[in-house]
């Protein structure tokens, strides 16, 4: 698992990770989800995303999403999302460039994920 990364709402944990080969278009960010109460040291406590969390957008030309962090504005208002991608598809990677991105939560106390996709 490359690019581990916690972050935690409400009551669960959020557990974000890089997806696939750095050198393909579909590299992507997966993420495990797992309870407060619960014990991070048994599989059973954690559910997989079926999907890829993250993932390129052809419309935006963003490709090979991956390798993330999260920060906060500087009034912790806002949530950040910090990765890298290529302009695109079949792109060396050394043409990968740092990106930001605001995101917001849902109701359920779940990353609004599809944002990103925006």
């Amino acid at each position: 698992m490359k690019a581990r990364l916690c972050c935690i709402e409400m009551d669960e944990f959020f557990l974000i990770f890089s997806a696939s080969t750095t050198w393909s278009e579909d590299y992507a960010l997966g993420m495990l989800t797992m309870n407060e109460e619960d014990d991070p040291m048994l599989a059973s406590s954690w559910t997989k995303s079926p999907q890829p969390v993250f993932r390129k957008s052809t419309e935006n030309g963003v490709y090979a999403t991956g390798h993330n962090s999260f920060t906060t504005s500087p009034d912790g208002l806002e949530d950040w999302i910090v990765f890298h991608a290529l302009p695109a598809p079949g792109d060396v990677t050394g043409l990968r460039a740092t990106r930001i991105q605001k995101f917001e939560w849902n109701r359920d106390g779940t990353p609004d994920w599809y944002a990103f996709q925006r």
